[in-house]
């Protein structure tokens, strides 16, 4: 074992400058104790290096003792598992203190760098295995300088860890696993590393960064934080506060000098002021002036410094649409369910036409309530959303809900155009098993595909809105052309069967050009609301996906509140309530709480003669007429205008 007492090893007099230096104790692996007073007959001693000495496990805590002249401690890549004690050093000059790569050091004690100078020091403890540092850790110090990155073990900063200290004016905690600052100790800091720091999410209040200037964080959302942030130079440099200016003329020149550290120094070169003893030159016209924080990373285009609705407007019309949504789609749900009839299949397609648009209103309401509780906040709030378990739930909620519903209404239209065009022929009729199956296969597709980017395929946390917007890779962008290539061609088969539908109904001989007029508005109004619902979301959707954008993600955000949940809120009305089938199963159902009981009689009434018109027909079905109304739900809504 080799103790560190001889040090005519190790110690080399400059001749030239008349200065001590302790050479390089480096690859010293016999070295596994440095013992008490061994720097103590070196005065003038302004270095050591303690390096790559791995056995080294052991420094006395009166080793580092009445060093005035010392300027740089080193101690790195060894095996020591408690900080050196410093206390007792009581240097002079300012320290740089470089203790990293000792990874058994795991906690930084209350007080450890009391008495260490008595000027300013900058404190390097980077790469080491520190998992705790107590409050008051660094008090007693003019803290210049504190980096604590790559200390992957540091999960938290105490909120008086700083009292006690000036300072920090640098703090990195960059490669670290804290998530939260400190309360106390902000005020002083002018730059801040946070690079690649993933769990802190959240910044405290801005009020808090009195002084800073330059921040290097991990997220763009944090960047935002600062956009706007504005502050004058007075709050930065006490020669714009004129109490601060008399105050320091009352001092002695020599304290004046001495409380002189980096800190000013820092702010005199970066915004270009003189030292105080220059103050009766100084233009005091340049305390107005604003200064803003230089910070990276710049946020993208996907996440742009703004609320998750961005547009007051839109803030307010996302409730209104939604809340419309919402209520017209349980009700259907609640009065088809509930209806004495039986459940045929164009009422169970409709089900499952309201259960998917109910889901878009559950989204838009979703969406809604965190862009509430995140205003004017959302830098602080977007990663845990975008990252989190919610806006992942929004995004699944809104594919699935969107890829159902446009099945859906293909399946609806397909169904009217058979049952319309083959009216005569009994045996080709769509049964309830039929639809059961499709509509099985339509459930476990839009099930599929939404959950593809929870499990890598594109992403839902790309964008605040919670859509899968990313395209980075080959296999997303194909998965996002092919939903929308999809939805396109769902409205191309929706438009061909309402044309083939009107053609169908249409009979010169029967009908008069008035009723032919009505049926056309009513299909019209049909092919136009899915038109207006999907074209423009499909353009600037497929432009996107092919890497041409045309809009920005601001913009979309326009698409999403007053295109997207267009059929949402139509389809309750265009294929239910509208319809005469619908009114006469609510009145029915109102009836049994004692409300509406004459409109329901009259309803039961039309339904019985129109039972018992068709018994006398001897089982012949005559075919779908644009004025029947019928006794189940006449999907084609030809008659809701009525």
């Amino acid at each position: 074992m080799l103790n560190l007492k001889n040090m005519s090893s190790v110690i080399d007099f400059n001749e030239t400058t008349h200065v001590l230096k302790v050479k390089e104790i480096s690859q010293n692996d016999a070295l596994e104790v440095i013992e008490a007073n061994v720097f103590s007959s070196l005065p003038k001693l302004h270095e050591i290096r303690i390096e790559k000495a791995n056995n080294l496990v052991y420094i006395d805590q009166d080793a580092f003792q009445n060093l005035p002249s010392l300027k740089y401690l080193s101690i790195s890549n060894t095996g020591i598992k408690f900080l050196p004690t410093v206390h007792k050093l009581q240097s002079l000059q300012k320290v740089v203190l470089d203790i990293q790569d000792n990874i058994n050091i795991r906690t930084i004690e209350r007080n450890s760098f009391m008495g260490l100078s008595s000027e300013s020091v900058i404190i390097r403890l980077n790469k080491n295995g520190i998992r705790e540092i107590q409050n008051h850790a660094f008090n007693g110090t003019y803290l210049d300088e504190l980096n604590l990155s790559d200390n992957h073990n540091l999960e938290k900063l105490s909120n008086e860890v700083f009292q006690g200290a000036n300072g920090p004016v640098v703090l990195d905690i960059s490669k670290t696993r804290i998530s939260f600052l400190p309360a106390y100790g902000l005020e002083n800091i002018k730059k801040l590393r946070a690079r690649s720091t993933y769990n802190l999410k959240k910044l405290p209040a801005l009020e808090n960064f009195v002084a800073l200037i330059e921040a290097n964080l991990t997220y763009p959302s944090h960047c935002c934080a600062f956009t706007n942030w504005k502050r004058q130079i007075f709050a930065l440099h006490p020669i714009c506060n004129k109490s601060d200016v008399m105050q320091d003329a009352d001092e002695q020149p020599a304290d004046r000098v001495h409380r002189r550290s980096a800190a000013e120094d820092y702010i005199s070169n970066y915004i270009g002021f003189d030292s105080l003893e220059n103050e009766f030159d100084f233009d005091y016209g340049l305390c107005n002036e604003v200064v803003h924080v230089a910070c990276s990373p710049k946020p993208d285009a996907f996440n742009p410094c703004e609320d998750i609705m961005g547009y007051n407007i839109l803030r307010v019309l996302i409730w209104f649409i939604n809340i419309l949504a919402i209520t017209g789609n349980i009700t259907v749900l609640v009065i088809l369910i509930s209806s004495q009839y039986k459940l045929t299949v164009p009422r169970f397609l409709m089900c499952n036409l309201a259960f998917a648009d109910l889901c878009i209103g559950i989204y838009l309401l979703l969406i809604a309530s965190v862009d509430i509780q995140t205003k004017s906040q959302y830098y602080n709030y977007a990663i845990d959303w975008q990252t989190g378990a919610g806006c992942s739930a929004a995004g699944f909620f809104t594919v699935f809900a969107s890829e159902l519903s446009v099945y859906t209404l293909t399946v609806i239209t397909l169904e009217r155009w058979h049952t319309i065009t083959y009216a005569m022929q009994l045996d080709r009729k769509v049964r309830f098993r039929h639809a059961m199956v499709i509509m099985i296969f339509g459930w476990m597709f839009a099930f599929t595909v939404a959950l593809l980017p929870i499990f890598g395929v594109s992403s839902y946390m790309k964008v605040s809105i919670c859509l899968p917007m990313d395209i980075e890779t080959p296999l997303s962008q194909a998965y996002i052309i092919f939903l929308l290539v999809l939805n396109v061609l769902a409205f191309m088969i929706i438009c061909t069967c309402y044309i083939c539908i009107y053609f169908t109904v249409r009979n010169p001989n029967v009908i008069s050009s008035n009723s032919d007029t009505k049926i056309a508005k009513r299909m019209a109004i049909l092919i136009f609301t899915d038109f207006l619902c999907m074209a423009p979301i499909s353009f600037f959707a497929i432009s996107a996906s092919l890497k041409l954008p045309l809009i920005t993600v601001s913009k979309s955000k326009i698409l999403l509140v007053l295109f997207y949940p267009i059929n949402s809120c139509a389809n309750p009305f265009l294929y239910a309530i509208f319809t005469k089938t619908f009114r006469r199963d609510f009145f029915i159902l109102l009836s049994k709480f004692g409300c509406c009981e004459m409109q329901a009689q009259i309803y039961r009434t039309e339904t019985s003669s129109s039972v018992h018109n068709s018994h006398m027909r001897n089982g012949h079905c005559t075919p779908a007429s644009k004025t029947s109304d019928g006794t189940i739900y006449s999907l084609v809504p030809l008659n809701h205008l009525n």
